[in-house]
């Protein structure tokens, strides 16, 4: 298969309909709008939610509660399978894997290591917080997590 010869699949595509073309092509005068009134304008509908002028739904329905922002724990994250790259018995920290680009940017509160992927190398890492699958995948690989607070 090369780039020159991939093309969409059957019936992915349809031809061009070219509306107000005459009454003889079934789609001429008004081009399938109707006459008249606000869906045949140019730009012409109304927005989702619109309800002819009334307060809509959505807006009549009480606000409850909020989310605090203030509160919330900011971690970077990182797979079990993205410490593939280090070699065996290697120290992991939140500024190695800066270092190595695994992790984009440092968070406030350290490094959140997740069970996707697999790992075959016994690694030691240093980190705010793991889940449960990542911790059986490090330990079933040799490895150690350091739990640090």
């Amino acid at each position: 298969m090369k780039l020159e010869n991939l093309k969409p699949a059957e019936g992915a595509t349809t031809k061009k309909v070219r509306v107000g073309r005459g009454i003889g092509s079934g789609i001429g005068k008004t081009s399938g709008k109707g006459h008249k009134g606000q869906w045949a304008r140019s730009g012409g509908g109304v927005k989702a939610g619109f309800e002819g002028g009334n307060i809509p739904l959505i807006r009549k329905l009480p606000i409850r509660g909020f989310n605090n922002y203030n509160n919330r724990k900011v971690y970077a994250t990182v797979n079990v399978g993205d410490l593939e790259i280090f070699e065996a018995n290697t120290v992991v920290t939140e500024e190695l894997l800066y270092e190595y680009r695994v992790v984009g940017k440092r968070a406030p509160y350290g490094l959140k290591v997740l069970g996707n992927g697999e790992i075959t190398k016994p690694l030691t890492i240093k980190a705010a917080k793991a889940t449960k699958s990542a911790i059986e995948k490090i330990e079933k690989a040799g490895g150690k997590i350091e739990i640090e607070e």
